[in-house]
């Protein structure tokens, strides 16, 4: 991995991983789904000796993005996601925050686009658009060091539920095939719950694949 580093805070009621990925050298870093616990998020990056230089959001449920208007508030960095996300961000009832009894209109400061470079922590971070999650899930990844970041799509032994608002199942087994399960096997994948996996483990094992 190079420089980079992957720290992970479990956050909020459904314990989602919030992700700081930092370079160590530049002592810069981005924060991916600030779910909730913002003070804590924070907390980690000073403690680190980091300085925030995004956020970014896999996708715009609740449990991913609620704890985003406070960071950007600590931080004073800007914020990001996927340009087909912008109905799920701004609808209470389409980001869950309506079913968690707070509800949320929300939005970010820069909309990504599927196959956006962004050159960021002295690296590159490869935007890939997966739906079917939601109609705007997005991966990151860090083809130098390595890494995913899937979200909602793609988990150790399994994928993303298709049922929620812009869902679709046969989209979301379709794109993880063609956009994720091509990358190297060795690529670690950070996903929004649960353990981390590998590329090369998920072809093997994933019962919702067949390699």
């Amino acid at each position: 991995m190079g420089d980079i580093i992957v720290i992970t805070n479990q956050v909020g009621e459904l314990q989602t991983n919030s992700y700081i990925v930092g370079n160590t050298k530049t002592r810069e870093a981005i924060v991916i789904d600030p779910g909730d616990e913002a003070d804590y998020i924070y907390k980690t990056l000073n403690h680190e000796n980091f300085k925030c230089v995004g956020i970014f959001l896999t996708h715009g449920h609740m449990d991913h993005m609620g704890g985003m208007k406070k960071l950007k508030e600590l931080t004073g960095t800007a914020t990001y996601a996927s340009e087909d996300e912008k109905e799920i961000l701004g609808s209470p009832m389409a980001n869950l925050s309506a079913m968690f009894g707070n509800p949320i209109e929300s939005s970010v400061d820069h909309y990504l686009s599927d196959g956006a470079c962004i050159k960021i922590l002295d690296t590159e971070m490869k935007c890939i658009s997966v739906p079917g999650h939601t109609r705007g899930g997005m991966c990151f990844y860090f083809e130098e060091a390595g890494v995913l970041f899937s979200g909602d799509t793609l988990f150790a032994s399994s994928v993303g539920r298709s049922d929620f608002p812009t869902g679709d199942a046969a989209v979301l087994i379709g794109t993880i095939e063609e956009k994720l399960m091509t990358l190297p096997d060795e690529t670690i994948v950070y996903p929004g719950h649960n353990n981390h996996t590998k590329i090369g483990r998920e072809k093997k094992f994933n019962p919702f694949f067949s390699f």
